[in-house]
């Protein structure tokens, strides 16, 4: 008997199709995880605090985002802010999936958005085009990444020097690599090509001349206004 063999069957369904959907992201995941333990260790944080400051956050970009301005004194308001620009795009992403949740209860919700990531948002949207989303599928891919990055992130805090730096080896264009992935599994033509093109030109001109992390809350709204305009444009 399987592990889920005491589940109804379609909840059962939910849940291996959430494990298998989020796999790729969760792989792809852990040498970015490792960097970022190794580079907390190399910043004087302890394992402790890195599993902590995963499992509270749990939001890789705004992390990495964190730790770049990390120094001592510690710049309290300058991560804050930084971590709320990072994370805005969360929002936008909350807003689009809300409809798709409705029938979920509040404590699945909660828990649903608390881990929500830009690769279980953009699988949850591809799913629902086809069916109605359910809590065992998208509580279960959130569970997944969640752990995983807690996981590695602390493992990479504890192995420290001793990993050495997997961007050495290219690890860090694994997640670029997903996202392109992922955008792929969205494209509908030419207007997703002005989106995409909009919030390349607007995030790398706001990183030329602000630097990080403008450039991410610069780069969602050029790409929201551009799909916007998009779409009134497109003949019905």
């Amino acid at each position: 008997m399987g592990p889920f063999h005491a589940l109804p069957l379609q909840t059962s369904a939910e849940i291996r199709d959430g494990v298998r959907d989020i796999l790729p992201a969760a792989i792809a995941a852990v040498p970015i995880g490792l960097l970022f333990g190794a580079l907390c260790a190399g910043k004087g944080l302890s394992v402790a605090e890195v599993a902590l400051m995963s499992g509270l956050v749990c939001a890789g970009a705004a992390q990495f985002a964190a730790l770049e301005m990390w120094t001592h004194p510690v710049p309290t308001a300058a991560i804050l802010i930084s971590t709320l620009l990072v994370n805005a795009r969360n929002i936008l992403m909350s807003v689009s999936l809300a409809p798709k949740t409705k029938s979920f209860r509040p404590i699945e919700r909660a828990l649903g958005f608390y881990v929500l990531s830009d690769e279980n948002w953009a699988l949850s949207e591809r799913r629902s085009v086809r069916h109605p989303l359910k809590p065992a599928y998208f509580l279960t891919m959130g569970l997944v990444l969640y752990l995983n990055w807690v996981t590695w992130t602390t493992l990479g805090a504890a192995s420290g020097a001793l990993l050495g730096d997997p961007r050495r080896l290219g690890a860090d264009f694994a997640f670029t690599a997903l996202f392109i992935g992922l955008i792929a599994g969205f494209w509908t033509g030419r207007r997703t090509a002005v989106t995409i093109a909009a919030s390349a030109v607007a995030s790398a001109t706001v990183h030329a001349l602000l630097g990080p992390p403008w450039h991410v809350a610069a780069g969602a709204v050029a790409g929201v206004a551009a799909a916007y305009v998009a779409a009134v444009a497109e003949p019905t």
